[in-house]
């Protein structure tokens, strides 16, 4: 049982290398990691020295450094609001100058549709209303006293 897991892990090539490319993979990483780890470490040596060092400073001058940070702090949040609101509005603006260059050229046809729709609408009412006018007199007949023609 112990010689089919060995032979399988040993034929189990997942990234299609041998065992042996992959031992020389990992002894070649470690002085890699190894170095990596150290600068590690040198910089936490270094930031708690520095730290030791810098605290008692911190201590005396708090009451300066605070209302100025406070003060950085204040100034640099207006600035990037302010270029919040100004990329804001830039896109605002853009937006609407495309759609109204979109509108302008989109509704010129919906607008001669609806201008030859109105021509029609009012020469259809003037024929309708000429109509009724003709009809209103042929049943009241002519006036009485002077027989008048009346053109419309």
């Amino acid at each position: 049982m112990a010689d089919k897991d060995r032979e399988r892990m040993l034929s189990d090539r997942g990234d299609g290398g041998t065992f042996a490319s992959k031992v020389l993979t990992v002894m070649a990483s470690l002085p890699v990691g190894g170095m990596l780890l150290a600068l590690a470490g040198f910089t936490l040596f270094v930031t708690v020295v520095g730290l030791a060092i810098a605290t008692p400073l911190f201590i005396i001058f708090s009451p300066i450094l605070l209302p100025a940070a406070l003060v950085v702090g204040i100034a640099v949040t207006g600035f990037l609001t302010s270029g919040a609101f100004g990329l804001t509005a830039l896109s605002a603006l853009s937006w609407v100058i495309r759609y109204t260059r979109q509108t302008r050229l989109s509704i010129s046809e919906p607008m001669d549709y609806t201008k030859r729709r109105m021509l029609d609408v009012a020469g259809y009412l003037g024929q309708k209303t000429k109509a009724a006018g003709h009809q209103i007199q042929s049943r009241a007949g002519p006036p009485e006293g002077k027989a008048q023609e009346v053109r419309i």
